[in-house]
């Protein structure tokens, strides 16, 4: 179904051809400035060089003939501008065909165009997710939603870092001072419970250094030399020469952190089609490493490590393999990328990693570049800044970092606190109210945090995110939950709109609703679900202005309350839509 602006491409690209027998199959139409009269206008500055005419004359023409053949109310000509008004009938009959279409679920295109893969979230084994992990949970969730919006297949998937030298020191802190705690035994969450165990190492590994540097050591080799972290690298080796007792601690943890982690991204309201463990990648890479050197890619030290000289590009020289022959993080991402476009038709790959690692991707796609993986130009890094928190307004579990299932809670306490002080509870059971009281919560999270450009760092206020004024997550649910209840009072009936008279906020809301689906497009080209965020806020600051200046229920014109309920259900749809790309949920009631 096209939309009103669509509608009007196909009538002007079919003017000018009939006008000046002509084809110009890409017309800029926007819409109208306030200023102007008129719902779109078409800049005619690109036609002036193929018609050899001033601009106000080819707008003075093709305005004419439209009008001639009244497929559209008026128009007029500014400078290199045609202003152009549509028919009543042309909007109306847009509304009466797609209100009931944007439906809550979304209505994806049916032809895939592609398939796009995007990573994110990526966490160690060794402690719990945190508020970074929170902004990148969201942003991958929600960018991977709007993409499939958009017309293609989607892969979410990610890497968890479940080796290596941290996991070692939360199974020997385990192994030294558990004493057979479990998650069951201890009631505490499995992925909080490795993290209690990470912690307790560094304890003791502080103590450690403090001792051998009082008496005489130096702090760095002190470092070295402390008897816990010899016995964690020696938990390491082990664990790489396949230990069945090792492996055996290594696997019991990782699934309490598993556990533990399932639990988190249920509440957060992400997913993932694929799961990747860097036990199974870190030995990637290294065949292409061999290759490089073979094809001069690459250049080995006299100490035998392998680098890639990338001054010439601009950046420095990078180590690809260390003088023992282990590999280093990029060599496991230069694997794990060729085995991913080896393994499935993959027309594009978005990485969904803060933006302290920039220069870890430019180096990254430089690399594939010049291995000549032709696909590498179409690696995306969605680099995305950080989040802080108000000083004092939350502490953390470890003392250092936010941890998400904190944060989650201490939200919704504050989504229950404000819900009750507005007392509009009444009638509710009390697990409707837990319900409601979640939806709350996590809206106010989700929006908070995705409203932002990604490229932004955040400063994230959980009270300020539940509040009910303003461009936030409950605002916005409060107006979807409000149409819900004007719905419940008189349902709208198809009627005969020929006679309807629209009024300028009416046709403004059809306009922005017609949008919409230009908005998913755009948001999805830019990696941004901010551009969704505001584009929801925007309606509904739009549609709260309309039904609180037009009588809908207590007009006596039936045709024009059931059109107004019309227009009210395609705007609550669209709300619910746009939420549910965003990742979040819309309360019938509230």
């Amino acid at each position: 179904m096209t939309n009103n602006k669509q509608h009007l491409n196909l009538l002007l690209q079919k003017a000018i051809e009939e006008v000046y027998q002509l084809q110009f199959p890409s017309l800029e139409i926007q819409f109208t400035r306030k200023e102007f009269e008129g719902d779109y206008t078409l800049v005619v500055f690109p036609l002036i060089k193929t018609l050899k005419k001033k601009p106000e004359q080819i707008g003075q023409e093709i305005g004419e003939h439209l009008l001639a053949q009244k497929k559209i109310a008026s128009y007029n000509v500014v400078k290199g501008f045609l202003n152009i008004e549509l028919l009543p009938s042309t909007i109306v009959s847009y509304l009466s065909e797609n209100a009931q279409n944007v439906s809550y679920g979304l209505q994806f295109p049916t032809e895939k165009s592609k398939t796009v893969m995007v990573e994110y979230s990526s966490p160690n084994t060794n402690k719990p997710l945190h508020l970074g992990h929170v902004r990148n949970n969201l942003l991958g969730y929600s960018v991977a939603e709007i993409i499939a919006a958009s017309g293609a297949n989607i892969v979410k998937t990610q890497i968890i870092n479940d080796r290596g030298i941290h996991i070692c020191k939360s199974m020997l802190a385990w192994e030294k001072f558990g004493n057979g705690e479990t998650p069951e035994s201890s009631k505490i969450k499995g992925d909080h419970l490795v993290g209690k165990y990470y912690v307790e190492f560094d304890k003791h590994y502080r103590d450690e250094i403090k001792e051998l540097v009082a008496n005489g050591m130096e702090e760095e080799e002190a470092k070295k030399k402390a008897p816990i972290f010899i016995e964690a690298q020696e938990m390491l080796r082990k664990w790489e020469a396949n230990d069945p007792e090792v492996r055996a601690l290594w696997e019991k943890m990782n699934n309490w952190v598993y556990d533990g982690f399932a639990k988190t991204y249920q509440r957060l309201g992400v997913d993932f089609d694929e799961y990747l463990y860097e036990s199974d990648t870190y030995i990637l890479g290294k065949d292409l490493v061999e290759e490089g050197l073979r094809n001069g890619v690459f250049y080995r030290k006299q100490d035998g490590s392998v680098w890639i000289d990338l001054t010439e590009d601009g950046l420095d020289e990078k180590l690809v393999l260390r003088a023992d022959g282990t590999s280093v993080y990029i060599t496991q991402d230069l694997g794990t990328a060729v085995e991913r476009f080896k393994h499935r038709e993959l027309d594009d790959l978005i990485y969904v990693v803060g933006n302290e690692q920039d220069y870890h991707f430019k180096v990254l796609f430089l690399i594939l570049q010049k291995l000549g993986y032709s696909w590498a130009e179409t690696l995306q890094h969605l680099s995305y800044g950080m989040v802080d928190l108000p000083e004092g307004k939350m502490k953390s579990r470890e003392g250092t970092v936010v941890d998400a299932d904190d944060l989650m809670q201490e939200i919704y306490e504050t989504a229950k606190e404000i819900a009750q002080e507005l007392g509009k509870l009444e009638g509710y059971t009390d697990a409707e109210k837990e319900s409601l009281y979640e939806i709350i919560a996590m809206g106010a999270l989700k929006y908070f945090i995705l409203k932002v450009d990604p490229k932004k760092r955040i400063l994230f206020d959980p009270k300020e995110s539940v509040d009910f004024n303003g461009n936030t997550g409950p605002f916005v649910q409060y107006a979807y939950a409000r149409i819900q209840s004007l719905l419940r009072k008189e349902s709208p009936k198809d009627m005969d709109w020929s006679t309807i008279k629209l009024q300028g906020i009416e046709k403004e809301l059809i306009r922005l609703l017609s949008d919409f689906g230009e908005t998913i497009q755009k948001a999805a080209e830019e990696l941004s679900p901010a551009i969704i965020a505001n584009y929801t806020y925007d309606l509904v600051k739009l549609y709260n202005s309309f039904y609180q200046n037009t009588p809908i229920l207590k007009t006596e014109n039936e045709t024009e309350k059931h059109f107004r309920l019309m227009l009210s259900l395609w705007v609550g749809n669209t709300i619910a839509s746009g939420l549910k790309l965003l990742g979040i949920q819309v309360p019938e009631r509230m």
